[in-house]
C-alpha cells in the first residue's frame, strides 16, 4: 500500500524557531481537517515518511501526532498508520466552518498536560492481574482505622491552617527515621516533602529544575508517568539504555545536549525488574556529574526484596544535590491514600516548599497525621513483613503458571522483588491488542511496548500478581494462553 500524499499547501513549516516545529505540524493538519482537506477516515503518513518528507525528526512527528490524538481529532492503532478520525463533524456541521464551542481549544501547554501515553494498551481501570495494584485484601484495616480516628482529633491543630504546605513535620519525623534504617538515605526530616502522588512530585520537580526545550533521560523501557511528566514541561527526552543491569549511561551516544535531569529506578527497574550494580550506579553518578545533571532517583518498590542483598540507594551514594530521592506509598500501603515524598537538597527546601503552595499539590493532612501514627506504632513494619511474603507466594505462583502454560513462547523471570512481571515473547506480537483482548476478559494488563519511546525492542505484557488471588492467576494465565493459540486479532 503506497503512503498517502497530503494536498499542496497544508503543511509548510518556518524554521526561524518562533514557534517550536511540532507545533507547526500540530497546527498545519488541525487547521487541513477543519477546512475539510483531510476528511475522516484519511490515512495519514507514518510518522517515519512524514518526519523523511519534512525532513524533522521522528520524534518531532511523534509529539505533533500525540497532540493530535489527544484532540481526538486522529485515531492511532498499533500497527496501522493513523487515520483522521470518525465522526469529528456532525451532520449538519460543515468542517470548513466550526462551531463556536470547537473553538474552545487547550493552550498549548494545556495539550502537552493533557497528552495520554497510556492509550488503549495500558492496564484497564478495573480488572485482575493490574500492574502496580497492591494486595488490599492483606491492608491492616482496623489498625489504620484506629489511626484515622487518632487523626480527626486534629481540629484544634495548627496543622489543619494554612501551613506545613510541605507536609505535617510528624510524618515527616517518621520518614526520616524509616528511610535510613531501610535504604540508608540520611536527611534531615525538613529536606522530605511530602507530596499528594508520584506523579504530582515528578511535575513538581520537572517544573523547578529544567526549562522548556532542556534535555533530560529517560529510562528506554521506561515509567510512563515521568515521560507524562517531562513532555508537559516541554523538554526533549532521550532514551537512557537499558539491559539486565539497568541503566547504562556508558551507553548514551554522542550528539545530544548535557541533560539537566536523569530518571532511573535503579532498585527495581521499571518495567524489567533489574536490579542496577554498584558500578553502573557510580558510572551514572559520574555522567551526571560531569553534565551538570540532577537524578531522580525513584525507590520503585524497594520495600520489597525476595532474594539477594538489598542494594542501597543511589542517593546514599551520591554527594550533596546530586540525587533527589522520590518514594511512595501507593504499592505498601494503596493508592487512594495518595501520599508520596521526596527527598531535596537544604537549598531547595524553600523554594520547592512554596512551589508546592503556588501550585496546590499538598497531600491531605489528616491521612498524613494518621499515616505518622500508623508507623510510629509499628504497623507499618509489620505490615511490609506481611506482604512481602503474600507478594513472594503470588510472584512465583504467577511465573510458574506462565511458564507451565505457555512454555517456550515465553521469558519470564521469578521475581527478586516487585509487584508485577514483564514477561517477553519470543515471536514478534502485537502486545498492545493481546492487551485490549485481556482488558475484554476481565484482566488488568499493559503491553510492554508502550514503555519505549521509540521504536520497541520487545514485546510482551506487563503482569500484576500483588492483589491477584490464585484462582485469578489460573484464569488470567489460561485466558493468555487461549488467545495467543487463537492468534487474536484485536
Amino acid at each position: 500500500m503506497t503512503e498517502p500524499v497530503f494536498p499542496d499547501g497544508v503543511l509548510s513549516l518556518d524554521r526561524s524557531g518562533d514557534v517550536p516545529l511540532p507545533e507547526q505540524i500540530y497546527r498545519g493538519l488541525r487547521e487541513a481537517v477543519r477546512a475539510g482537506l483531510l476528511p475522516s477516515g484519511v490515512r495519514l503518513p507514518s510518522t517515519r515518511r512524514l518526519a523523511s518528507d519534512l525532513d524533522v525528526a521522528r520524534n518531532t512527528v511523534n509529539t505533533a501526532y500525540e497532540l493530535l490524538q489527544a484532540e481526538g481529532i486522529i485515531s492511532v492503532r498499533a500497527g496501522a498508520a493513523p487515520r483522521i478520525a470518525e465522526g469529528l463533524f456532525p451532520d449538519g456541521v460543515s468542517a470548513g466552518r466550526p462551531e463556536p464551542a470547537s473553538m474552545l481549544n487547550l493552550s498549548r501547554r494545556g495539550r502537552m498536560l493533557a497528552v495520554d501515553f497510556h492509550g488503549d494498551g495500558w492496564a484497564a481501570r478495573h480488572g485482575s492481574l493490574q500492574p502496580g495494584a497492591p494486595a488490599l485484601d492483606c491492608f491492616p484495616y482496623e489498625d489504620w482505622a484506629r489511626c484515622l480516628r487518632r487523626a480527626a482529633r486534629l481540629e484544634r491543630s495548627a496543622d489543619l491552617q494554612y501551613r506545613n504546605f510541605s507536609g505535617v513535620p510528624a510524618l515527616k519525623r517518621q520518614l526520616a527515621r524509616h528511610l535510613a534504617a531501610e535504604r540508608g538515605v540520611r536527611a534531615e526530616p525538613d529536606q522530605i516533602l511530602i507530596t499528594c502522588s508520584m506523579q504530582a512530585s515528578l511535575a513538581l520537580l520537572s517544573q523547578a529544575l529544567a526549562d522548556p526545550g532542556d534535555e533530560v533521560w529517560l529510562e528506554e523501557p521506561g515509567y510512563l508517568g515521568a515521560r507524562t511528566a517531562f513532555h508537559a514541561a516541554g523538554f526533549k527526552i532521550r532514551p537512557l539504555p537499558t539491559d539486565e543491569h539497568g541503566a547504562d549511561a556508558a551507553e548514551m551516544t554522542a550528539g545530544g545536549t548535557s541533560p539537566k535531569l536523569i530518571y532511573v529506578t535503579p532498585s527495581h527497574h521499571y518495567p524489567l525488574g533489574a536490579r542496577m550494580p554498584l558500578a553502573r550506579r557510580l558510572g551514572l553518578l559520574e555522567a551526571a556529574r560531569s553534565a551538570g545533571a540532577v537524578i531522580l532517583e525513584d525507590d520503585y518498590d524497594s520495600e520489597f526484596l525476595f532474594s539477594g542483598r538489598p542494594v542501597a540507594a543511589l542517593y546514599g551514594l551520591a554527594g550533596e544535590g546530586q540525587v533527589i530521592y522520590l518514594g511512595t506509598f501507593s504499592k505498601s500501603l494503596m493508592p487512594g491514600l495518595h501520599i508520596a515524598y521526596c527527598v531535596v537538597p537544604s537549598l531547595l527546601v524553600e523554594p520547592l516548599s512554596q512551589l508546592m503552595r503556588n501550585m496546590g499539590c499538598a497531600a491531605n493532612v489528616q491521612a498524613q497525621a494518621a499515616l505518622a501514627s500508623f508507623m510510629d506504632g509499628g504497623a507499618y513494619q509489620k505490615h511490609l513483613k506481611l506482604i512481602r511474603r503474600v507478594y513472594l507466594e503470588r510472584g512465583e505462583m504467577l511465573v510458574e503458571a506462565l511458564k507451565g502454560r505457555l512454555g517456550n513462547r515465553i521469558e519470564v523471570e521469578p521475581p527478586a522483588g516487585n509487584v508485577q512481571v514483564a514477561l517477553t515473547f519470543r515471536e514478534k506480537l502485537d502486545d498492545q491488542a493481546l492487551a485490549r483482548a485481556m482488558h475484554r476478559s476481565g484482566f488488568a494488563v499493559s503491553a510492554l511496548s508502550k514503555c519505549y519511546l521509540g521504536e520497541f525492542r520487545k514485546s510482551g505484557l506487563i503482569i500484576g500478581f500483588a492483589g491477584a488471588t490464585p484462582d485469578q492467576i489460573s484464569a488470567g494465565v489460561d485466558t493468555l494462553g487461549n488467545l495467543l493459540e487463537q492468534s487474536v486479532d484485536a
